[in-house]
């Protein structure tokens, strides 16, 4: 999984899988989320983010729930 952000287009994009997207769908203006062949989401990406997120540069990764022991 990656974040990106970029300040230029002020866009937040999830990137969840690395794979072409087969289609893409605007669930609400500004939030998009792209789809594989497979139906299953590859991004999710917010326009304007900055008007939608406290802070687009600075990211905080939180793991709640139990662990997988390997």
């Amino acid at each position: 999984m990656k974040v990106v952000y970029d300040p230029e287009t002020d866009t937040l994009s999830l990137l969840l899988r690395d794979e072409p997207v087969a289609e893409s769908d605007e669930l609400r203006e500004g939030i998009i989320i792209d789809y594989g062949k497979d139906g299953k989401i590859i991004s999710v990406e917010i326009l304007d983010a900055s008007e939608h997120v406290s802070d687009p540069q600075g990211i905080a990764y939180e793991l709640r729930g139990k662990q997988k022991v390997s």
